[in-house]
């Protein structure tokens, strides 16, 4: 079991930077992926971004160039910098995370943290 707090979101201007940090309750080294996704208003959510255990990453092709997650595991924090951005980035933004066992995967979610991007 994790739970999952995000903080960082808030309202910017088009070409401003943000960055969204989620805490975890335990010990993040174990967990297998972290992620961020995102859910605009009458939109599915979306994958924005994921990282490994082992490091290696993953971004949404809307994003690639633009943002940058990371984690620091003594601190059990998954950041996602985010720079130059646009209206369309306006979401919700989701801390995702996926622990596989022998007997399949468990996933869990944040509460949200909203992400405003004025024109």
């Amino acid at each position: 079991q994790v739970q999952l707090v995000e903080s960082g979101g808030g309202l910017v201007q088009a070409g401003g930077s943000l960055r969204l940090s989620c805490a975890a309750s335990r010990n993040i080294f174990s967990i297998n992926v972290l992620g961020w996704y995102r859910q605009a208003p009458g939109k599915q959510r979306e994958l924005v971004a994921t990282i490994t255990s082992g490091g290696s990453t993953n971004y949404a092709d809307s994003v690639k160039g633009r943002f940058t997650i990371s984690r620091d595991n003594a601190k059990n924090t998954v950041y996602l910098r985010m720079d130059s951005l646009k209206p369309e980035d306006t979401a919700v933004y989701y801390c995702n995370a996926e622990i596989r066992s022998g007997i399949g995967s468990r996933i869990y979610w944040g509460q949200g943290t909203q992400v405003t991007v004025s024109s």
